[in-house]
């Protein structure tokens, strides 16, 4: 009978560690993408630097520019987080092609600026959600992350083809 009870807190206990764990991840995840240098270079080091010209360089071979994946990923981000808020976002046709082609040299440092919120925004959410959030929020956050930095690396490409791109930022 007095198993139960150890049982039962050593139970709990196990679910507390996965649930912190489970946060330590998801936060890693994310601010690997973000600001923090780990195995690859964040969105914010990729984008330090970038003019208003530079952004809006293609190399003419149907690759998005710069700038049009830094909107592309703010786009996202800020749909993911409305939706983690239980914010209604803005009607969307559906054509992702319209997640790049919004992009205006004039918006650059608003972008990178909004960006750089949303990410940080959705961090904050991260820390401060319950067991439950982010057992429910644990797969989308996965795939921000996977995303974010797939088009990270698409942005350094794009940076290093038109030769605005520093390898001392971390990609030779």
């Amino acid at each position: 009978m007095k198993k139960i009870p150890l049982l039962l807190v050593l139970g709990t206990l196990s679910l507390t560690s996965f649930s912190q764990n489970t946060k330590t991840i998801l936060l890693d995840q994310l601010k690997s993408t973000h600001n923090v240098k780990n195995w690859f270079v964040p969105v914010n080091i990729a984008l330090e630097g970038l003019t208003a010209e530079q952004a809006m360089w293609t190399d003419g071979s149907g690759n998005h520019s710069a700038g049009q994946l830094a909107y592309h990923l703010l786009f996202w981000n800020m749909r993911q987080l409305n939706d983690f808020k239980g914010i209604k976002n803005d009607k969307f046709s559906g054509d992702n092609e319209e997640t790049f082609n919004k992009f205006d040299q004039k918006q650059l440092n608003d972008v990178v600026k909004k960006l750089d919120g949303v990410l940080t925004e959705l961090e904050k959410l991260v820390e401060n959600a319950s067991e439950k959030q982010l057992t429910e929020w644990a797969p989308t956050i996965a795939n921000v992350s996977a995303h974010n930095a797939y088009h990270t690396g698409q942005i350094i490409f794009v940076r290093k083809l038109q030769g605005s791109w520093n390898p001392e930022k971390g990609v030779k």
